[in-house]
Order: C-alpha cells, then sequence, then structure tokens
C-alpha cells in the first residue's frame, strides 16, 4: 500500500496544504501516482466554507466506494477542514478510512496504516515550517507559501476559526529560505498566504517583523521573483503594507480586499469589525498610493436579514469601487457558526438567486471596463503556459493578475515579455509581443 493519489479542492491554502502531506507521505515510502486507479490510497483535501463544497466531497467519496468493490484494500481518506468538521458522518455514512484534520499532516501515514484513522486534533503551535511541501499539480511557474495557519476574527458565517484553530506565524527565516528554494528551482511567481495575511507576525531576536516587512523581504530575493498575497482583512490593511507594495516594482498590484457586503448593517451581523466608509477609506488610499493597483473582492448574497435596501447598497458600492474582479456567492449556513446559532437564514432561495445573479451581471460589466481600459496599453507579462483554446498561443499574467493570450513565437515558459493590448472580454486580455 505505496502509491497515493491526492485530489485538491477548495482554496489555495488546501493547495499548499496538499504539497505538504505529500512530503509527509513520500518521506515514509510513498509515491505520488496521478491516477487514481493506479492508487493504494486516495485523499480527498478538503474545503468547508460552502456548503455546495460539502456536498460535493461527500458525493465524491461516495463514487469512490465503487472503486473500492473493485479494488477492496483501496484506503479513501478525506484530509482538511471538512475532516475537522464532519469526522463522524465521514467514517459512519461515508464509510472513508482515514479522517484527519489540517493540524494533523505529520500523523497521516501512520493513520493510513490503522484500520481506521481519525486525528482532527486542532494546535496552537504547528506551522509545518520545517516541512518543504512537494509541488504538486504544478505549472513549474506559480507556487503558494503559507505564511501563517489559523484564524480569529469570527465572522459570523465562517467556518475556518473551528476548522483551523488560532492564529499561529511561521518563523520569516523559513518562509524566505522556502521562498529562495522555489526561485533557484525556476519558479518566478509566489503568493505568500493565509487567512488574514495582515495579521502575520513574528518575533525574532526582539526584533518583531509583521506582514509588510515579509513582504519586502520577500521581493528582495530577486527581482526577476513576482510576490503575490492572499488574502487581506479590511479592518488591518496598513498604509505602511500600502507603501511597501507601491515602492516594490516585483511586488505585484494586485489586492484582494474581501467586502462581502455594502451594507453597514450586514457588515455589523458578519461581525467584519469594519463600516463601509472605512472600507472605502482603504480603497481610496490604494487608488492614491498605487494608481495602476487592481481591486478584486468577496462578496455574499443573502445573509440573514438582508433587505432589498442593503442589497442595492452592495450594487452601488460595486459601481463606486469597480473592482476589476470578484468572488460572488450566495449565503449557505454553516452549522457551529455564530449565524447559524443568533441569526435566521430567512433569505428566500429565489432571492438569495436573484441577488447573486444581479452582483454577477453587474461585475461582468466592470470586469469588461475594466479590461477595456488595458487597450492600447503595455504589460510586463509572466509567461505561465500554453493557452488550453490554442497551443499556438500562451498565456501569463500582468501584475494586476489578469490573463493575457498572446502569439507564442519564440518565448516560453518563465519569460518575461512586454505585450501590448489589443482586445478583450470581461476574463481575458488579448495582446501582441511589443517589437
Amino acid at each position: 500500500m505505496k502509491n497515493v493519489y491526492i485530489e485538491t479542492y477548495g482554496c489555495q491554502m488546501n493547495q499548499a496544504d496538499s504539497g505538504i502531506v505529500a512530503k509527509v507521505l513520500t518521506d515514509n515510502g510513498y509515491t505520488l501516482v496521478n491516477n487514481q486507479d493506479d492508487a493504494d490510497v486516495i485523499l480527498i483535501n478538503t474545503c468547508a466554507v460552502r456548503d455546495n463544497a460539502e456536498k460535493r466531497i461527500h458525493n465524491r467519496v461516495r463514487d469512490l466506494q465503487s472503486l473500492k468493490k473493485k479494488h477492496p484494500l483501496l484506503k479513501i481518506g478525506i484530509i482538511g477542514c471538512m475532516a475537522e468538521r464532519l469526522k463522524d458522518s465521514l467514517i459512519n455514512e461515508d464509510k472513508a478510512d482515514v479522517v484527519c484534520g489540517p493540524d494533523a499532516y505529520r500523523d497521516i501515514a501512520a493513520l493510513i496504516g490503522q484500520t481506521t484513522g481519525i486525528n482532527v486534533a486542532l494546535s496552537d503551535e504547528e506551522t509545518y515550517e520545517d516541512i518543504v511541501p512537494l509541488e504538486i499539480d504544478s505549472d513549474g511557474i506559480s507556487a503558494f507559501i503559507s505564511v501563517m495557519r489559523g484564524c480569529e476574527n469570527f465572522c459570523s458565517y465562517c467556518v475556518v476559526p473551528y476548522t483551523r484553530g488560532k492564529e499561529r506565524s511561521r518563523s520569516a527565516s523559513s518562509i524566505i529560505k522556502q521562498a529562495e528554494s522555489l526561485f533557484n528551482k525556476g519558479y518566478r511567481d509566489i503568493t505568500l498566504l493565509g487567512q488574514n495575511v495582515n495579521s502575520y507576525r513574528f518575533e525574532d531576536n526582539g526584533k518583531v517583523i509583521d506582514f509588510a516587512d515579509l513582504l519586502a523581504m520577500t521581493a528582495a530575493i530577486n527581482p526577476l521573483l513576482r510576490v503575490r498575497f492572499a488574502t487581506s482583512h479590511p479592518k488591518d490593511l496598513s498604509e505602511k503594507l500600502i507603501d511597501t507594495i507601491a515602492s516594490h516594482k516585483n511586488i505585484c498590484k494586485y489586492i484582494h480586499l474581501p467586502i462581502q457586503s455594502g451594507s453597514d448593517n450586514m457588515l455589523k451581523k458578519m461581525n467584519r469589525k469594519y463600516t463601509v466608509s472605512q472600507y472605502l477609506e482603504k480603497t481610496d488610499l490604494i487608488r492614491r498610493k498605487i494608481p495602476d493597483c487592481a481591486l478584486s473582492t468577496d462578496v455574499i448574497a443573502g445573509f440573514c436579514g438582508e433587505t432589498e435596501e442593503d442589497h442595492r447598497q452592495t450594487l452601488e458600492i460595486f459601481k463606486r469601487i469597480g473592482y476589476d474582479s470578484a468572488y460572488m456567492f450566495k449565503y449557505s449556513e454553516r452549522p457551529g457558526t455564530l449565524a447559524s446559532k443568533k441569526y435566521a437564514d430567512d433569505v428566500k432561495e429565489e432571492e438569495k438567486v436573484r441577488r447573486l445573479q444581479q452582483i454577477i451581471d453587474l461585475q461582468r460589466e466592470l470586469s469588461l471596463s475594466s479590461n477595456k481600459k488595458d487597450i492600447g496599453k503595455t504589460f510586463e507579462v509572466l509567461v505561465e503556459g500554453e493557452s488550453k483554446r490554442d497551443k499556438t498561443k500562451l498565456y501569463g499574467r500582468t501584475s494586476q493578475n489578469k490573463v493575457v493570450i498572446f502569439d507564442k513565437q519564440d518565448n516560453k515558459k518563465g519569460d518575461y515579455i512586454l505585450v501590448e493590448i489589443e482586445n478583450c472580454t470581461s476574463a481575458t486580455l488579448f495582446g501582441k509581443k511589443k517589437q
């Protein structure tokens, strides 16, 4: 039982965690395989943020039971946030053999060796900083580095504080060492990850290193290394961090800043700890200090008690800011959260769908408008690979995190080239190499 297949669902943090699990298992004699049919063990790294994500995992695990009938010795494991939250049902109903929470990955090999292996204990200290993750499902150009784990914001709709525990930061030296290693292997685009990177804080010999310091240290590795980060909480986004982004060419001019709602009433219910006016102060500061910075956001439609006026205010804030892109969802109640205990999920499903669609339609217009403004401009693009639709073309991203498609010519993955934008859709820029 030495071949393992790992599937990853959900956020970039889960992708980084899958690399940790892969490293632990290969150090214990396992071999990673790219096909589930070749596997003795199938591990599914899960997300518990939304109800649809959990339903998808339940269905996937049940589908795998048919594969297990053909291969009785096959072991199926659930790892990550969903394992932490639903360990009993995963074992009893879905018939998983292994359930391992996000703070127990060091034990994964031992758990696989048990008849039924379970460890979902949370830790106040685990950061895995001594484990160098394997880059699985990687394009060889972009990589993710977890700089901290856990969350203590306790937004009323969110399960993350309950599934990933308290905030704790990795040492800056271990992060820089990992980033240097990735750069030396050819990676050119690194994203520093945390549930709220603005909370990063590590004390080294009496010196406190905050996230702005860490970002600058990472950028200093090499000017050819692009540095990104996710995610910022608006309440903690500092002017120092904005200044740091502005002063380093290779720190990407892109900030993901979740607003969740444009209504102060909803933000208070969500326990977001900022008002719309305070959020706008941050975005106005970004626009002033980093004029070419792209902004994206998260938003929830149909949260508990949301009125039509609350929804209208959300649409207005989208228009006011003019987001370049957004991740948009309708509210799904998560058991165990403050919202599930305190507020009624009282917005009808059809109303949630309608409001979400309005937001999506508006954002599509905003994204198209943003991209049209780039036509005629020239951007430095990092080549990430061939276009999936046309093998004669390449794709890459601008510093603003916009995807660009252009002719291949003699360029290759990892090159930086100047591309003049000629056309666009709401999702993609199209251009030609600047001669």
